[in-house]
């Protein structure tokens, strides 16, 4: 992963409330920010409260840009604390200047002043970082006596113009802002971009001199509801992106205002680190040659995956920056870029043209990049092998993932593929309902106490597949086990067999069989027995109406359960109340559950189709009363008399 890349987006993040200053003169003693003075409407239902914000920044010329913050912020409760602290992340690229804080009571009476000596000054190396000259300074004035407010100051030079700093007022729904303003300065001639989320109109311009001012300000912006199935925050609130039509990065000059000109840039600052030593290229052959097409994708795929292995190496511009292909051969590891580009020289040694790609990766984060907006808004590498109907994705930093898939880590997003004759921005795969499926089946038996033994076989495909694979790939057998004990499948029970079994093809897929005894799974009083027969596939979330929601819905993957349950009762038990066949369709999918009784054998058959996508607010009611029927279907229980 572009380990460099995310702490730049990280201090990003920083900057929209932990950001560099310039404070004016506040530490005399008058009172600053009285808590008494937060409007009602916006201490309603807040952890903290941002009484004022100036975000300032001044693009001297392509290689000095400065960013200066000054904000006030009010803690209202404990919970708030989390939005408190200073942290400003710094490099060869980026210069923290300075940092400045000060902490006031309720009446805003000054209690203490940061000292130099009480910030952090930490190392960015995360745990698969070989070497980084990532460091980050950090501060908090733990205080829980609330309310209480804290002033910071951080000042930051980046000596680049590749990057710039986005806005966010609002970091969160619990989170009200009395006033933020962001300021852009630079000369007349200098093409800003920017990009807008939620914020009504243009920035005010303003001319003098040599230089034109852009001015954002919001007001009064109070905290909004918690809300299921939202869309990622900074398109919930409002947000400015910013970026450059031309910079500068050490040595390097490009230009961002089309992605066809940012991938040229990225592949002239790579261009000829993909020659490999002879012997690896003499390999190569020897594994490929009579081969097709697929195959020799396949054979080289796996020679990277147990030959090298992700370590984070990122100095200076080396976050972007590939390590060449010798480097990976010779060392037996890499980053993200690094693995990615010994991959395409590997694949070019073999006769394939492949390529690079630049995404935003994250389980949760298919939606960072904009298509209508070229930023440098990513954070890893992948493959993309273009072919003449499909192409072929390889993620190369991990060492089981089957070639041609990449999960859910980074499928269905944007990604820039980067090539020598026209980089565009393009989209990787979206795996289907019908690719993303659990199949189980499940043969239980129930004593005459109530106590069950289950023996389930389930099939993952595709994303529903993607933890348990990680899982067997990472995890010791005695851990897997006990995060199965952990996993909440009954009130109480033991885990006494479990296997798996790894179908490695292009859409993978897992066999799962476990075997579990339940404690006391049914309930026996007098003559009758109750039971759930639905035993491990229960609908998690109840929805509560909300008829004046906000958001648009977002609902992340589709996918297919399907459920067949046969258990076996004692003898002489007969049906006394059976839950009733549900069939529930519905915009975003369609579930059924039915139960049959014959003899001492109970039937249980569920499935449910979900639909992913995006969907208006208004549709929230049918979303709230097709997840809260699933809800009660999936709990109904069976009753059971002794005759």
């Amino acid at each position: 992963m572009l380990t460099y890349m995310i702490k730049k987006y990280a201090y990003s993040l920083c900057c929209c409330v932990c950001f560099l200053s310039f404070l004016t003169p506040v530490f005399a003693g008058d009172p600053v920010y009285p808590a008494a003075m937060i409007p009602d409407s916006l201490k309603s239902n807040a952890h903290i409260v941002k009484r004022m914000e100036e975000v300032s920044i001044k693009i001297n010329d392509p290689r000095d840009v400065r960013v200066t913050t000054h904000y006030v912020l009010t803690v209202m409760d404990a919970e708030g604390e989390r939005y408190a602290r200073a942290t400003a992340f710094y490099d060869k690229l980026t210069d923290l200047r300075s940092i400045k804080g000060t902490l006031y009571d309720a009446l805003g009476v000054p209690i203490k002043k940061l000292k130099q000596s009480d910030l952090q000054d930490l190392s960015g190396v995360g745990s698969e970082s070989l070497m980084t000259d990532d460091r980050y300074k950090q501060h908090a004035f733990y205080y829980n006596v609330y309310p209480h407010t804290i002033e910071y100051e951080i000042e930051i030079r980046y000596n680049h113009s590749f990057y710039l700093p986005f806005w966010m007022p609002q970091r969160a729904t619990a989170y009200a802002v009395e006033q933020s303003k962001l300021t852009v300065t630079a000369p007349k001639d200098y093409v800003l971009r920017y990009h807008h989320f939620n914020y009504k109109g243009e920035p005010v311009l303003t001319k003098e001199g040599n230089d034109n001012t852009y001015t954002w300000e919001v007001k009064n912006m109070r905290p909004v509801s918690e809300e299921a199935y939202a869309p990622s925050w900074h398109r919930r609130t409002t947000t400015v992106q910013l970026a450059p039509a031309d910079f500068e990065m050490q040595q390097y000059k490009g230009a961002m205002n089309t992605w066809e000109a940012y991938g040229h840039f990225m592949y002239i600052l790579n261009q000829g680190r993909d020659q490999l030593p002879d012997g690896v290229k003499q390999t190569v052959h020897q594994l490929t040659d009579g081969l097709s097409r697929e195959e020799k994708i396949a054979k080289l795929y796996k020679y990277l995956q147990e030959h090298t292995r992700y370590i984070s190496v990122q100095l200076g511009i080396g976050g972007w920056q590939t390590f060449d292909a010798n480097y990976v051969a010779s060392k037996g590891y890499g980053d993200c870029k690094a693995l990615s580009n010994y991959m395409c020289a590997l694949l070019k040694e073999a006769g394939i043209k492949a390529s690079c790609a630049l995404v935003y990766a994250g389980e949760d984060d298919k939606d960072v990049t904009e298509a209508s907006f070229p930023s440098s808004r990513f954070n890893h590498v992948i493959v993309c092998v273009p072919g003449t109907k499909d192409s072929t994705w390889l993620e190369c930093t991990s060492n089981f993932q089957p070639a041609g898939y990449l999960g859910s880590f980074t499928a269905d997003r944007h990604v820039l593929f980067v090539d020598e004759t026209g980089s565009k921005l393009i989209h990787t795969p979206v795996y289907t309902m019908e690719q993303n499926q659990q199949i189980r089946r499940i043969n239980a038996t129930i004593a005459e106490t109530g106590d069950m033994t289950l023996k389930a076989d389930t099939r993952y495909t595709g994303l529903q597949q993607d933890d348990l694979l990680a899982m067997l790939n990472v995890y010791t057998r005695e851990k897997i086990l006990e995060r199965l004990k952990q996993a909440g499948y009954f009130s109480s029970y033991d885990v006494n067999g479990y296997e798996c079994r790894q179908l490695k093809e292009s859409l993978p897929a897992i066999d799962e069989h476990l075997e579990i005894a339940a404690h006391n799974y049914a309930t026996v009083t007098g003559k009758r027995m109750f039971l759930e027969p639905n035993l491990l596939t229960k609908t998690g979330r109840r929805l509560t109406s909300d008829s004046a929601r906000r958001s648009d819905i977002y609902l992340n993957d589709a996918y297919r359960d399907v459920d067949t349950v046969k258990i076996i009762i004692p003898e002489g038990y007969t049906p006394e109340a059976m839950p009733q066949p549900v069939a529930l369709q519905s915009i975003f999918g369609a579930y059924a559950s039915k139960v049959t009784v014959e003899g001492n054998v109970i039937t249980y058959i569920r499935s449910i189709d979900h639909k992913g996508g995006s969907y208006p607010a208004s549709a929230y009611p049918e979303l709230a009363k097709f997840y809260n029927g699933m809800y009660k279907a999936d709990r109904a229980r069976l009753v059971l008399v002794k005759k």
